[in-house]
């Protein structure tokens, strides 16, 4: 899993989301892991397996 600092997150923003679509990406503030980015595919599978429901309220099937 690929880690950025906070600081190299938001001067490559482009980057970060790139490297989210590839697979999960941890951002780190003063060395510590803060969250994770990850593709929305990625979101809603962990969310469907949960049993939850997407961004807009909708039911995931």
């Amino acid at each position: 899993m690929k880690t950025m600092s906070a600081r190299e997150a938001k001067n490559s923003f482009g980057l970060l989301l790139d490297s989210a679509r590839a697979g999960p990406v941890i951002v780190e503030k003063h060395g510590r892991p803060v969250v994770v980015v990850l593709a929305i595919e990625t979101y809603e599978a962990l969310m469907r397996a949960a049993g939850g429901k997407k961004l807009d309220g909708k039911k995931i099937k």
